[in-house]
């Protein structure tokens, strides 16, 4: 039998808390997705102002994040044309969900990921900084 870590609501709540702080913060209204270590959503956020296309995104980055257990720009640096990791393609994977744009990263506690956060709206870099003011306020708050 497998024993799994799973975020909790409020956890998720605190993770969304410090990713609405940091997209305030810039001034760019974001929607926000937390997953457990599945990929499943558990806690959603559209920031007033959130682009309506970023609410399927933001749940696609953390998607992404949780299941590839590694950040969303890592698979777009993988997935250049020609590299040697030959992975150039497989954001058509699962009718597209796989999602290679920054924003979405793993949510990691004693060394196993527990879920993900996606973050949508901004540039790449925006959604990316947001997405780890969310997991920074979380390791102040919980661990």
């Amino acid at each position: 039998m497998l024993s799994i870590k799973r975020l909790s609501q409020s956890e998720a709540r605190i993770l969304i808390t410090g990713a609405v702080q940091k997209a305030e913060e810039i001034g760019v209204p974001m929607c926000i997705a937390i997953t457990d270590e599945s990929g499943n959503l558990i806690a959603f956020e559209r920031m007033d102002g959130g682009k309506v296309h970023s609410i399927t995104i933001a749940q696609d980055k953390a998607f992404t994040a949780a299941s590839a257990r590694k950040g969303t720009h890592e698979y777009n640096q993988a997935c250049i044309p020609g590299s040697d990791n030959h992975l150039f393609g497989i954001h058509t994977a699962m009718a597209g969900r796989l999602c290679i744009v920054g924003g979405g990263l793993p949510i990691v506690v004693d060394g196993e990921v527990i879920g993900g956060i996606g973050l949508s709206s901004g540039s790449p870099a925006q959604d990316m900084s947001c997405a780890q003011a969310g997991i920074d306020h979380f390791n102040q708050v919980h661990l």
